[in-house]
């Protein structure tokens, strides 16, 4: 679901599961926007091994800064 800034006509748009890059890219020209700048952000999972917290990485989300054009 796409994240809007309110100060400007800045917003984020995530890479859905069920869809590819040019999907979102298509999903963002749709709605007048187009990407400036392309984010990788690390997914996590938290577990416990020998009585510690461990951050596993376990995947990754790709995000797109947008802005109206």
């Amino acid at each position: 679901m796409p994240k809007k800034n309110s100060r400007n006509s800045k917003m984020r748009f995530e890479v859905q599961e069920n869809e590819t890059i040019d999907d979102c890219l298509d999903r963002m020209k749709k709605q007048g926007y187009m990407p400036v700048r392309r984010m990788e952000e690390p997914i996590f999972r938290e577990e416990i091994r020998n009585g510690e917290k461990v951050m596993e990485p376990v995947g990754k989300m790709i995000v797109f800064q947008a802005v109206k054009h």
